[in-house]
């Protein structure tokens, strides 16, 4: 995946390589945070989204891309795992589980 740097100069953008690198890292902590390969790729995009709606020159100035990077991702994560415990905490209603199978159901599948 490769962008120009600038409109029409044809030159790759240097960042660009740096910032998709970090990928794998922040799916891999996205997905320990969350649990879902779904989630962490949603995760994963909306730290991309945050970056590119920054400045070039603010981007320049951030020492550690991929470090950047982590700690927004992370904080998205647990903003994600915050808002789903005040779903929880919100429900109301009778918890109903799931009906269990009878004996012979069970003696079935096993």
């Amino acid at each position: 995946m490769t962008t120009p740097s600038g409109p029409g100069d044809g030159r790759l953008d240097p960042g660009l390589s740096a910032i998709m690198s970090e990928r794998r890292q922040l799916i891999n902590l996205a997905y320990r945070l969350l649990g879902s390969l779904a989630e962490a790729e949603d995760v994963v995009q909306e730290t991309y989204a945050r970056w590119y709606a920054m400045s070039r020159r603010r981007q320049e100035a951030i020492e550690s891309p991929g470090g950047w990077l982590t700690k927004v991702a992370g904080r998205i994560c647990l903003d994600l795992l915050g808002s789903a415990r005040a779903r929880r905490e919100s429900y109301v209603g009778e918890w109903i589980p799931e009906p269990l199978p009878d004996r012979m159901e069970w003696l079935r599948r096993v």
